[in-house]
Order: C-alpha cells, then structure tokens, then sequence
C-alpha cells in the first residue's frame, strides 16, 4: 500500500507546487490504480504533501514529503521544532527518550513533555481511573491501535504516545490545540465540534498542556 501511496504523491507533487492547501481524494489519481472509495486523501500546502489513511475516527499519515529534514511548523501562534531541546525537569532516562521519539515522528519534544507532565506527571507505572496507563497514558484500545505490547514500557509508551500525537498533528492541520484536545478527548470529538469539545476536562487539560509548553520556549 505505500508503495502505491508514494507513486500517487509522486504524481501529483509535479502539480501541486502552489502554497494554497489543497486535499485529494485517491480516486482523482487514477494512475496510481487505488480502490479504497475516497477513504485515502492526499494533502498538500506549502510544507508538504502528505497522503492520508482512514482508521475509524482515527486519520493516519502514510507518507508525507517535506521541504525540510526536520519539521518545523506554525500552530496557533507557537513554532513547533523537533530538534528543540529539552529543560532538565525530568529523569534524564526520559528526556533521553522523549527526544528521540521526538525526532523520528518529527514532534516537538517540548509539546510531548507538556502532555507527559499533564497526563502522568512523568510516572511510568500510572494508571488513570479509566484504565489508561504509562507515561503518556494509552487508552488500551489506543495501544492495541499503535502495537504496544507494554504500556508500563517507558519506551514503548513514549514512542508510541509521540506516535499518535504526530497523526493527531497531521489530522487538524498543525492545530496544537485542536491536537491535544484530541489527545485528551478522541478526535471524534473534536471533529463533531469542529473545535475544542465543551468538556471542562479537556478545556483545562488544553490550557495546561499549552502553559507546560510555553514555559518550555521561555526557558529555552
């Protein structure tokens, strides 16, 4: 299926130079033979071209082609880097884990510590009321989803939890907000309110993970 993925992106990156968003359903490139009925998306702007999948509620990036080797973006007024460093407010095994998680999905390390200290306070054995756990706190269902086979995993946690933040990213446009909104409250959520849901959990869960984040670009 990737393979098929990149030829269609290949096709279309020949035309789609322009910095105006645009968004492809798979049936337009007929040449690249791909019969999913609309459910893979290809979409471009002035970064990148990105061809999407579609997983319930859940969109999936497959492949994207940038104009940069590390991803640099901006979200509602902050710039996301993730080559960033990171403050020493933590252990330096997760710092150490967090950044490398960072860069190979290509998130800002910041953002994933904010969401780390909100979600877990950096404790790799919790456990919420509702039965998430680790670091970044999986769903089970979430873990099941991204191949986790530990939660309590510190490295499997973070890479998976860095993991789904960037398709999260990648499904609201850059949105940080939007993202972690989703992070807190599914991205069905988000979609069904074209915006933060009205849920006093996730409206303070936003305002805390982006607060953690800002004071990361200040001490920076």
């Amino acid at each position: 299926m990737k393979k098929t993925i990149v030829i269609a992106v290949t096709l279309l990156s020949a035309t789609l130079a322009s910095a105006d968003e645009r968004k492809f359903s798979a049936a337009d490139v007929p040449a690249a033979r791909i019969k999913q009925n609309g459910r893979i998306v290809i979409s471009n702007d002035s970064n990148h071209i990105t061809a999407f999948r579609f997983f319930d509620n859940i969109r999936e990036a497959l492949v994207s082609v940038r104009t940069l080797r590390s991803l640099v973006t901006h979200a509602t007024g902050s710039v996301f880097d993730s080559n960033a460093r990171l403050d020493t407010q933590m252990p330096p095994y997760l710092s150490s884990l967090i950044t490398e998680a960072s860069r190979t999905h290509g998130v800002d390390p910041r953002l994933v510590a904010a969401i780390c200290r909100r979600e877990s306070a950096f404790n790799p054995n919790a456990v919420s009321r509702v039965g998430a756990g680790g670091i970044m706190q999986l769903m089970p269902a979430t873990a099941r989803y991204l191949g986790v086979s530990d939660v309590f995993d510190a490295r499997q946690n973070v890479f998976a939890g860095t993991r789904y933040l960037r398709t999260l990213l990648d499904a609201f446009n850059g949105d940080m907000d939007l993202a972690v909104a989703a992070y807190n409250a599914g991205p069905g959520a988000v979609r069904k309110y074209n915006g933060i849901p009205p849920y006093a959990e996730t409206r303070a869960y936003v305002v805390a993970v982006r607060a953690n984040y800002e004071r990361s670009l200040r001490s920076n």
